[in-house]
């Protein structure tokens, strides 16, 4: 979200990615390929639900974008059918429990504090018996020859149910994300929370937080503009909710 959990979008959201705002902000996505740490994204997806039957046919990447360090993978991928739309995959280990990944993500009105591009998030309503929440966002970022994209959203989230996940240690958690209003034909997707393992300690588990969204610009603003800056900016909104969900979690521990 960065939403957090509805993408968090200076041109929008984030991360929820709650949410997630999606910031397209920086110069050129220029992180070396590297392997594919612990999970591929592929196994990822697998491991917090698989991709629905109803995505859209996915060609090859067109950027692809990895750190070992902290087990970040982007890929941004064009679809078959439609010109101008992409769909952004992207995961993250963060050294924290569950609860204080999603007590980030869920911090709708903190999202603008810590989340670099996102210059407003305002909780427009909440329904926490329903897991509901409608955020306004807002988003800019500068592109080629001095031209700034400014972008506004009202997006819509719904939290998901907590899921013990057979057979394994691991407990998964997600927040849907729909834009309703705003200056993108379409930016939906979800953040996926799965803990992989529960320690003794329950500070010291590990959660993979992934994002997913499905985006198109209207007509005015080519997407094509933008491939360049998705993988920086998802980046930088992934490592800015890894470390508030960290700090969050230190904090706790004190």
């Amino acid at each position: 979200m960065a939403c957090p959990a509805t993408s968090s979008l200076r041109s929008v959201t984030l991360t929820s990615s709650r949410p997630a705002r999606l910031v397209f902000r920086s110069a050129a996505c220029r992180a070396p390929i590297v392997p594919k740490v612990r999970l591929s994204l592929s196994a990822a997806a697998a491991a917090a639900g698989g991709s629905s039957s109803s995505e859209p046919r996915q060609p090859p990447p067109v950027h692809v974008a990895a750190e070992e360090g902290i087990g970040l993978e982007i890929q941004v991928s064009k679809v078959e059918t439609k010109r101008n739309r992409r769909v952004v995959r992207a995961r993250v280990r963060v050294d924290a429990p569950l609860e204080a990944v999603w007590a980030t993500l869920t911090d709708y009105e903190g999202l603008a504090d810590f989340i670099p591009g996102l210059a407003e998030c305002r909780l427009l309503d909440r329904d926490s018996s329903q897991g509901f929440a409608r955020l306004y966002q807002v988003g800019e970022q500068d592109l080629a020859l001095g031209f700034k994209f400014n972008a506004r959203g009202t997006i819509d989230c719904y939290e998901g149910d907590m899921e013990s996940l057979p057979g394994e240690a691991a407990r998964r958690r997600e927040i849907a994300f729909n834009m309703i209003d705003g200056d993108f034909k379409l930016f939906q997707g979800k953040w996926s929370l799965l803990q992989l393992q529960e320690e003794e300690d329950h500070q010291q588990a590990t959660t993979l937080l992934s994002y997913l969204v499905e985006l198109e610009p209207k007509l005015w603003v080519p997407v094509r503009l933008l491939e360049g800056r998705i993988c920086t900016e998802i980046k930088n909104n992934l490592v800015s909710i890894r470390q508030q969900a960290q700090r969050r979690t230190t904090l706790h521990k004190e």
